[in-house]
């Protein structure tokens, strides 16, 4: 029974972690119908700025002198002011351009980003020690978890609930939501296009700090590389889910999340290693049999 339940747990753990990355995609797609590969980088910036202004092999510097209560604010609004800077710097001079020109710009925003950091802190990890007190296990059922991994659970749900409420119930969640369906015709409806981008771009930058918090925490470490996978997963997620789909992406990571932990327990020693690639190829089988996504967008008009 308790080892059920760790794996139950770790399932819904990497899988919160894949459906928070996830959305935070999504909600750029649904709006620009623009896949932002620069989302990784913004979650790598954000567990960085946790070392400011120290460059050394060691830092705890926001970690070790801010409350949580102050420092979980504090690496949010980073993250979410990055995402809008990038929209007003770069994204906004290619709206008009085609989806695929968009994309290339979000990779060269995201090597930019990443070359900055490269620049202030070399490639070489650096430790750090964000909030070691997670790290604590706690027994449930006879099963040891994490605190962390049962926090980010929670937050993930809260997030959904807090998300959700936001778009049903709000009239900048309505212009969003109308925006997503057909930007064009919001637009001639008096939806402010500029403050729905910007406000959809703010939300997926505060969901990149949410990921550096828990990754922060989770490896101890920062690494300029660090968002690379986790946007991966992402990305193949919203693919899942269905491109522009907000449950879609949400569902689909909570699913890769459960592929991954079940994979790695029930394959032999020798094939752990090749997780990945058995975790890939249920993804091929998923688009064979469902090239749509399992919730398509209805304002989606591009093909998988």
């Amino acid at each position: 029974m308790g080892s059920l339940l760790q794996v139950v747990f770790d399932a819904l753990a990497l899988g919160s972690l894949y459906a928070l990355a996830a959305l935070g995609i999504a909600l750029i797609f649904g709006v620009m119908r623009l896949v932002n590969f620069a989302h990784g980088d913004v979650i790598a910036f954000c567990v960085f700025a946790l070392l400011w202004p120290s460059t050394d092999a060691v830092a705890v510097v926001f970690a070790g002198n801010l409350p949580w209560f102050l420092l979980i604010p504090l690496v949010l609004a980073v993250g979410a002011a990055l995402s809008v800077l990038s929209e007003l710097v770069v994204f906004r001079r290619f709206r008009r351009a085609n989806p695929a020109t968009m994309m290339i710009a979000s990779f060269a925003l995201g090597f930019v980003i990443r070359y900055f950091l490269l620049m202030l802190y070399s490639s070489r990890p650096k430790s750090i020690s964000l909030l070691p007190a997670l790290s604590q296990p706690i027994e449930i059922f006879g099963a040891r978890i994490p605190l962390l991994q049962l926090i980010t659970i929670l937050v993930t749900i809260a997030v959904l609930f807090g998300l959700t409420a936001f778009l049903r119930r709000t009239r900048f969640g309505l212009e969003m939501r109308a925006a997503a369906e057909n930007f064009t015709m919001a637009r001639m409806l008096g939806v402010r296009a500029n403050r729905v981008i910007m406000g959809a771009f703010a939300l997926s930058g505060a969901l990149a700090g949410a990921i550096a918090l828990i990754l922060g925490s989770q490896t101890g470490t920062a690494n300029i590389t660090m968002g690379a996978n986790v946007m991966l997963m992402a990305f193949i997620a919203t693919v899942i889910g269905g491109m522009g789909s907000l449950a879609g992406a949400v569902i689909a990571g909570f699913l890769l999340g459960s592929i991954a932990t079940v994979m790695q327990v029930i394959l032999p020693p020798d094939a752990r290693a090749f997780r990945d690639a058995f975790v890939y190829g249920a993804v091929i089988l998923v688009l064979i049999f469902r090239p749509q996504g399992l919730l398509s967008a209805r304002g989606a008009k591009e093909r998988v």
